[in-house]
């Protein structure tokens, strides 16, 4: 069953890819999108019926070299069964959505061979994906790491005739490269330290780890702090973390259903499956996950500062995907990894939905972005918009406030808020959070005001012309609104239920395998040596995740004061009634404030100049540098003196032997006689060898 389910993808992906001419394109389609659907199924079987333990599924041996064994093998347990229904689930629907979305594709008019390829990319990102979530070691994590970067490439400049979608492409590409050399990194360092890369081994060295100390970049550091940042760094940019976030808004240049898979519950979510699936190493790593924390909380606070006046109504999403991935990299810096998985999963439901829904929206309005030409649009697209109410009410925490029920937002959201409470002492990371909470719902709600009331603005035509999507898009959209609505308060209690529940639910043994005192005294006694020896004198720590029983952040979230607990659903309401403000009862507030606050509004609109920032100090020196080593290194160096050698030294050398072949006997006798008298000359002088 498990291998169906990861290698149905490829199977899809290559039939679509390379046998359509023979099956033709209606077939291609229907093929990938039911293995998908078979794949998505056989999750949900899993994930119901699986018991928590561990388990591992040998595919084949790899490379076998020394200690180095990367066998492909399934490493099945809570996590992972996690992370299959997510991906299969938001995948089969974005295959099922995407047969009536891309059916008349304007970018390429009647061209039927755009629809097998797009298909056939879409299998490949999910069977990279699969790929990385079902490995037991790191080599085949780093291989469908590689894998999803590559078919993001292609899916985001699938427009390939469109210069701003190769360009995002590009970017994306480059972008993720950076953090993908940190996450090599820290690869080599684990091989390094453990002589291992398999999770089991280094999860039992994690305490030498902490013990050891090793140079990098002409300094010591804290072996475990060093890994896991540079861990860190890899998933910095695959989840669009701060810094290197930059390629994510570009990346909506792609189809929307690209948007929705990459920017729901794959892709972006990479990076804190990373984190989760490395607890027993991060636990280890104090001042790594304080950054963790830190970086998370900023880069929730700061993507919601950007959402709030952005007008492409993809970008307005894509922002709220960065902001939400800040808040799973908080719950996880603080130990809380079930919750950030909890939000990760509702996340999935809501998120996807809203962009789907974002695209029966552009596809209804003849591919028409900018929501300011928007309005009106509940009439004309009413199932589309109940459909991103149910997203929009998700996002934005409404519930009832002090119980568990409500939208699966309102609970995931609240449980990460007040992790951070216990987790920072009501600190730095708590407060950008709720602030953050306030803005979400600022803009979430700003969308829908804009998009679905008001009077109709932009081009008259468009409007009268505009029209529901067809049943292939909808019902997607209500698969996804069940989710939207119920996966929090199912699933509450087992993510951030009492520790009993949640040790259940992961596979915890409830005597935490954390390291013993003679551990500690074994790599305490390596001392700067390799941590190899922790992974024979410990024992792997049991269960999806790793919450040591020191961990009283759950424990304290639970108590938290009320206040606490009510304050994102205050920030929720503030939120409501400053956009029905803005948006419904005085209309003339967006462009009093934006004029107000000028300076404040072009830095927001201009996403904080982070790209303009980069060009200054990387991307236009780097070109003035190509161009220099292109025109004075290749141009005047390397092909100057091909050119002198082959313009004027060769063909010196050329003529002269030329003149030697003068066909006239005398001219070789006399060569030879030249030739015999510097022969004896140097057999004189030298005095011959002996």
């Amino acid at each position: 069953m498990e291998k169906i389910i990861l290698f149905a993808p490829l199977i899809g992906a290559i039939i679509a890819g390379f046998g359509w001419r023979v099956i033709g394109d209606a077939a291609a389609q229907w093929i990938t999108t039911g293995l998908l659907f078979l794949a998505c199924v056989l999750s949900w079987v899993i994930f119901l019926g699986h018991d928590g333990t561990t388990q591992y599924i040998h595919i084949l041996d790899w490379v076998q070299s020394g200690h180095l064994d990367t066998a492909w093998a399934i490493r099945l347990d809570r996590l992972t069964a996690i992370m299959l229904i997510v991906v299969t689930t938001v995948s089969a629907l974005v295959h099922l959505y995407s047969m009536g979305y891309m059916a008349h594709d304007a970018n390429f008019g009647e061209n039927e061979s755009y629809r097998p390829r797009f298909f056939a990319y879409l299998s490949l990102f999910t069977f990279a994906m699969l790929m990385l979530v079902t490995a037991d070691n790191l080599a085949q994590m780093f291989f469908g790491w590689e894998g999803v970067g590559l078919a993001s490439y292609l899916l985001i400049g699938f427009y390939y005739r469109k210069p701003s979608a190769n360009a995002a492409a590009i970017k994306a590409f480059v972008v993720n490269r950076v953090g993908d050399f940190g996450f090599a990194l820290g690869i080599f360092g684990l091989f390094y330290l453990t002589d291992s890369i398999k999770f089991d081994d280094v999860f039992a060295a994690a305490p030498g780890l902490a013990q050891t100390n090793i140079t990098f970049l002409w300094a010591d550091w804290n072996a475990a702090n060093l890994i896991a940042f540079l861990l860190f760094v890899g998933a910095m940019g695959k989840s669009a973390q701060l810094f290197l976030h930059t390629w994510l808004p570009d990346a909506m240049e792609g189809p929307t259903p690209v948007s929705a898979l990459i920017h729901a519950a794959t892709m972006v979510t990479a990076g804190v499956f990373l984190v989760c699936r490395m607890s027993p190493l991060m636990e280890y790593a104090p001042e790594a996950m304080m950054f963790v924390t830190f970086l998370g909380a900023t880069t929730a606070f700061v993507a919601a500062t950007i959402g709030l006046v952005q007008n492409d109504i993809k970008r307005v999403i894509a922002y709220s995907t960065m902001s939400q991935l800040g808040y799973m990299f908080v719950a996880a810096g603080v130990g809380m990894y079930s919750v950030a998985m909890f939000h990760l999963f509702t996340h999935a439901f809501f998120k996807a939905m809203l962009f789907l829904g974002a695209g029966s929206v552009i596809h209804g309005m003849h591919h028409e972005q900018d929501m300011r030409n928007y309005g009106g649009l509940r009439h004309k697209l009413p199932y589309t918009f109940w459909a991103m109410m149910i997203g929009t009410l998700a996002i934005t925490g409404v519930g009832i406030p002090l119980t568990h029920i409500g939208f699966a937002g309102f609970l995931s959201k609240d449980a990460v808020i007040e992790s951070a409470w216990a987790g920072t002492n009501g600190g730095y990371a708590f407060w950008m959070l709720v602030i953050a909470a306030l803005f979400t719902s600022f803009y979430s709600w700003r969308l829908m005001l804009l998009t679905f009331f008001g009077t109709p603005r932009g081009d008259k035509h468009t409007h009268e012309n505009a029209h529901e999507s067809p049943m292939v898009m909808l019902v997607p959209l209500g698969v996804l609104a069940l989710g939207s609505v119920f996966a929090g308060m199912v699933w509450y209690g087992s993510f951030f239920g009492d520790h009993a529940q949640v040790n259940k639910f992961f596979g915890i043994p409830e005597h935490h395998a954390e390291a013993s005192e003679g551990d500690a005294e074994v790599a305490a006694e390596a001392g700067e040596e390799h941590a190899a020896a922790a992974v024979h004198s410990g024992e792997a720590p049991k269960g999806a995740i790793y919450m040591g029983a020191d961990n009283h952040v759950m424990e304290d979230a639970h108590h938290a004061p009320t206040w606490v607990k009510v304050s994102p659903f205050i920030a929720m309401l503030i939120g409501l009634v400053t956009a029905l403000w803005f948006y419904v009862w005085d209309p003339s507030m967006p462009r009093k404030a934006a004029e107000s606050q000028r300076p404040l509004y072009l830095f927001l609109l201009n996403k904080w100049y982070f790209d303009e920032i980069y060009d200054a100090l990387i991307v236009n020196p780097a070109k003035r540098l190509g161009a220099f080593l292109w025109k004075r290194g290749d141009g005047s160096v390397i092909d100057g003196t091909i050119n002198g050698v082959a313009l004027g030294i060769v063909p010196f050398f050329t003529r002269l032997a030329g003149r030697a072949q003068s066909g006239y006997i005398f001219t070789y006798a006399f060569a030879m006689v030249i030739g015999v008298a510097v022969l004896v000359t140097w057999v004189t002088i030298g005095g011959g060898t002996h």
